[in-house]
């Protein structure tokens, strides 16, 4: 299993960014989770952060032309308005999870809506790293040929 993580604007300031609200944990520390898990579960793993919409739009683009077999991605705040985003989500014949470290559905009004919901095949939220660790086993589960 080829697994492509995407992480958006700011996942880069955890443990920076209102620990009240995102933990102390740092993003070294959730890359560390991250691989660490995919280690036990035998996955090839990369992990992508940016803070720059284009960029992960380059990314979501690559992994499709690299063969990944599935991609989980936080998109930080583009969540809420990165059309642009989802169109490239819809462009590719890959499977899509979306991921949050908190629940979206009981922030802000503004958080509560997903434009890439409905090109995702699932949304894991409010479980901070654990939701992570959700999507790849949702992933492994549906799609790992065995």
């Amino acid at each position: 299993m080829k697994l492509l993580i995407i992480n958006g604007p700011n996942l880069n300031f955890l443990g920076i960014r209102e620990p009240n609200i995102y933990g102390s944990k740092s993003y070294k520390d959730l890359v560390e989770y991250l691989n660490s898990y995919s280690i036990e579960k035998n996955i090839e793993l990369e992990v992508y952060q940016s803070n720059s919409e284009g960029a992960i739009i380059d990314k979501i683009q690559d992994s499709f032309m690299t063969n990944s077999n599935a991609i989980i991605i936080n998109p930080g705040a583009l969540t809420h308005y990165s059309y642009a985003i989802k169109d490239c989500i819809s462009s590719i014949n890959i499977p899509v999870v979306e991921v949050h470290l908190t629940n979206i559905e009981k922030r802000e009004d503004f958080r509560k809506f997903s434009v890439i919901k409905d090109v995702c095949i699932n949304t894991f939220c409010g479980k901070h790293f654990e939701s992570y660790k959700e999507a790849i086993d949702y992933i492994m589960e549906k799609y790992a040929k065995t």
